[in-house]
């Protein structure tokens, strides 16, 4: 019943911008601390950065400056900008939700980004 549904990944060249976006659905999404992740071929999966429920934002070392994390509560999405992209960014990112009350998590399927020339 609980969706988490990636789009907007690609293949860009160093230097490009893409933006991921994540549509929630089964959950009152306004109580959902939300977060971007992501796994490189041979890599554990690590956080990208995060947004809580009240606007609070966190980043990577990796990627600050560069990526933005943004929420639509009304529309229910999640969304990560990302610019100036390096091949290192190279990745499947994952969307994840995690409720603030019962800490219960949910994962989206992911959306490849390749970042090469």
């Amino acid at each position: 019943q609980v969706q988490l549904v990636e789009s907007g990944g690609g293949l860009v060249q160093p230097g490009g911008s893409l933006r991921l976006s994540c549509a929630a659905s089964g959950i009152i999404f306004s109580i959902y601390n939300m977060g971007w992740y992501r796994q490189a071929p041979g890599k554990q999966r690590d956080l990208v950065a995060r947004i809580t429920r009240s606007g609070n934002t966190d980043y990577a070392d990796s990627v600050k400056g560069r990526f933005t994390i943004s929420r639509d509560n009304l529309q229910g999405t999640v969304y990560l900008q990302m610019n100036t992209l390096k091949p290192e960014d190279t990745a499947v990112y994952y969307c994840n939700a995690r409720n603030t009350i019962s800490m219960r998590e949910y994962w989206g399927q992911g959306t490849q980004v390749t970042v090469s020339s």
